[in-house]
């Protein structure tokens, strides 16, 4: 099927002839909307004139085509974007173009000369860019061509100043290839070889003729077009050819050695080595550059042979290189949303006007209108749908390979039925489980400076495993095994046959749930169900069965996806209360193949419930101290987990016996106090009798000379206790 731009709204940068002519009369021939940019100018940036432009345009009208011309220079991006906003209102392709020459030879090349190249050819095309940036990122959809050359790539004689410029526009194709992948932002180089008032100087006669712009022009609008998914790629392309051009390196040699100082000797005899390309490594990002220097490290530190190889482990074989990887935060996105989505995310996951309950997730005009709680995944994986994983450093993978692993969800405050959320991704751990790689990305939505919801996506990456990492993470949210008995409750409820169908308009586009071939070459009879919408379902029973579908009462769920489930099949959720914490599992009913497990969801207590549930003292004047500083975390919040961010265990004695154990978690989400011990790995753990704990808090016994004289006993990190005076002075209300 023939491309098409119908729609599409392109600027062609220095349009007035050759190569760009050729673009702007091949993208309006093919339907899309063309500004036609000529300053009129000659090959060394003088003179201006409105004719080339105006001649251009002119041939796309006599031939049914949409195009305005602008005679603006491209150090004046804005007005070049402006044009076209005014007359089509976006715009989706920039085709960076313009360019002159002022050749002369390194020594005779003036301060004019090599500051108007760049400015033309470099600034020009930041600036052009740069005015479009934002409105393809808030489309989602955006292509822009950089001009490079082969004197840019390769260097030419008397061209210093054009060669510097055409070599830095490839820079910045490569770092706005990343920057704009998660928007559906693409940005390709091409070096072209044609026909033009610029090479015309250059070339003989004969060669010209056979160097037509026609001949670049098919190039162009593929790597334009919405369906060529090449981002960040270097083109050379003339007389008919195309070619992909990419970095290589050899393999080198390690010539520092721990026992003595580096040499320029050692270098000499190891320069066959540094200089051979047999087996040369394709780099492709910078982290992998920069594992290989870290991988010297740990060869030089290990004392191993120079001749090892600086990209053998890590990074080669896996396609990982945790290290550059963990601790990289993706680029802030915005999420909009109003009701619509709420409403559209509540059937997706199985809600029904069946049930009088649903309707306060259904009906916008509903007194007590709500969005699901666990919308808060549609809301944090925009940042991930849109390919944010491709753009962090040292997670060069196969994304077809990539599986949903497990999902932690907390809210600190209900989810707004519509709003703008920002969101901010950080890649918190990569672990190397052998078989595959986990990648555990924590996800903030704030509205304004307010957090709403906190994400963890665990992410398997299926045989990108074997680069040396850890196996597990104490970053991870743990997984809980339900209570060895019988579930408290069951809930029952069939998808239909159309429901991956119905969930995906929520934002999860991948054709495994829709396409049937698709699905097939996953190894599935037909499209399987989203995880998530297994998870939803859950999620409001859940909701339902302990919480009378009050989305207030909700506060984290956290669930493993095993099996998959396919549309129309039902879903059987077995649920074991354990206080506020509802422990679940989720199985198809028609096979008993468990798809969800250690999972479980945690609910704020009832107003009433809340009451009932206040610790007995039961002898134990701490207790009451706890109680009064749950009150405290309750008011301050998201404030002291943002100070402290830390959980401490108590464990108080009475007549030298174990009486009572209590957890602090001011580590995750808004902060909590219960009694019992915490899940995980506290961070710092105090052992203290009842009476020595009054003492301390009462300020009647400094904790120093508790802990020396042996009244107060710390386990982990001590410096962490002097944290606790947040929430401990004012000790008389205590």
């Amino acid at each position: 099927m023939a491309l098409s731009f119908a729609g599409r709204v392109v600027l062609v940068t220095g349009a007035g002839g050759g190569l760009g002519k050729a673009y702007a009369l091949a993208f309006a021939e093919r339907g899309a909307s063309v500004i036609v940019n000529d300053l009129g100018g000659d090959i060394k940036g003088g003179g201006k004139s409105s004719a080339a432009a105006d001649k251009v345009v002119e041939e796309i009208k006599a031939k049914g085509g949409k195009a305005v011309a602008n005679y603006d220079s491209v150090e004046d991006g804005e007005k070049l974007i402006q044009t076209a906003l005014e007359s089509f209102g976006r715009i989706d392709v920039v085709v960076n173009n313009a360019g002159i020459l002022r050749d002369r030879s390194f020594a005779r090349t003036s301060d004019t000369d090599w500051d108007l190249i760049h400015r033309v050819h470099l600034r020009g095309s930041f600036l052009v860019t740069r005015a479009a940036w934002n409105h393809m990122k808030n489309q989602k959809f955006g292509r822009i061509i950089m001009t490079t050359s082969a004197a840019g790539i390769y260097g030419n004689f008397g061209q210093a100043n054009y060669s510097a410029a055409k070599l830095g526009l490839l820079g910045l194709a490569n770092t706005l290839a990343i920057e704009g992948a998660k928007y559906n932002v693409h940005c390709n180089t091409i070096a072209p070889t044609a026909g033009s008032r610029l090479t015309e100087t250059v070339m003989p006669p004969d060669l010209l003729e056979n160097l037509k712009p026609e001949y670049v022009t098919p190039l162009v609008l593929w790597l334009c077009h919405e369906d060529c998914h090449d981002n960040g790629s270097l083109f050379e392309v003339g007389a008919g050819w195309v070619g992909k051009l990419r970095w290589e390196r050899a393999k080198g040699a390690i010539v520092r050695h721990k026992s003595r100082p580096m040499t320029p000797e050692d270098v000499r005899d190891q320069w066959d080595k540094i200089c051979d390309f047999t087996n040369a490594d394709k780099i492709a990002t910078i982290g992998e550059s920069v594992q290989s220097l870290v991988n010297v490290l740990s060869e030089v530190e290990s004392g191993g042979a120079v001749e090892a190889n600086p990209t053998s482990s890590m990074s080669s074989a896996s396609g990982v290189n945790y290290l550059s990887a963990v601790g990289h935060k993706l680029a802030p996105s915005q999420f909009t949303y109003n009701h619509t989505q709420c409403i559209l995310y509540a059937l997706g996951v199985g809600m029904s006007t069946k049930d009088p309950d649903s309707l306060r997730f259904l009906y916008e005009n509903h007194p007590e209108f709500s969005c699901l709680p666990t919308f808060g995944v549609i809301v944090s994986q925009d940042a991930l749908m849109g390919g944010g994983l491709v753009s962090v450093p040292g997670l060069n993978m196969d994304l077809t390979q990539v599986l949903h692993g497990e999902q932690y969800l907390e809210l600190l405050k209900p989810l707004p039925t519509s709003g703008t959320l920002t969101i901010h991704t950080t890649v918190a751990d990569v672990l190397d489980k052998g078989s595959g790689a986990v990648i555990l990305l924590d996800v903030n939505a704030y509205s304004g400076d307010e957090l709403i919801c906190f994400n963890q996506f665990s992410v398997f990456v299926v045989g990108a495993g074997g680069f040396g990492g850890k196996r597990s993470s104490d970053k991870a949210k743990p997984l809980v095994d339900p209570p060895k008995r019988a579930p408290d409750a069951v809930m029952i409820d069939s998808t239909t046959r159309d429901q991956a169908a119905l969930y995906r308009l929520s934002g999860d586009w991948n054709p495994l749930h829709i396409d049937p071939s698709f699905a097939a070459m996953g190894g599935f009879k037909q499209p399987i169900l989203h995880g998530l919408c297994s998870f939803g379902f859950a999620a409001r029973h859940v909701l339902k069965q302990y919480a009378d579908n009050d989305p207030t009462r909700f506060k984290a769920i956290k669930v493993r996806f095993v099996k998959p489930v396919l549309p129309g099949q039902s879903l059987q959720t077995e649920m074991w209360k354990e206080g506020n914490r509802i422990h679940l599992q989720c199985k198809v009913k028609e096979t008993d193949a468990v798809v969800l497990s250690g999972a479980y969801v945690d609910l704020h207590p009832a107003k009433d419930e809340a009451l009932e549930n206040l610790p007995k003292t039961g002898g134990l004047q701490s207790e009451l101290v706890f109680t009064e500083i749950g009150r405290r975390i309750k008011d301050m919040g998201a404030e002291l987990v943002k100070k402290v961010n830390a959980v401490f265990g108590w464990e108080i004695t009475k007549d030298g016996q174990n009486a009572a154990q209590w957890t602090i978690d001011l580590k995750s989400g808004s902060g909590s106090v219960h009694k019992g011990p915490y899940s995980g790995k506290a961070d710092v753990t105090f052992t203290v009798s009842d009476e020595d704990f009054m003492e301390v808090v009462q300020g009647k016994l400094n904790p120093q000379k508790a802990f020396f004289s042996g009244k107060l006993k710390i386990r982990g990190n001590i410096m962490l206790g002097q944290k606790l005076e947040v929430i401990l002075k004012d000790h008389a209300k205590l």
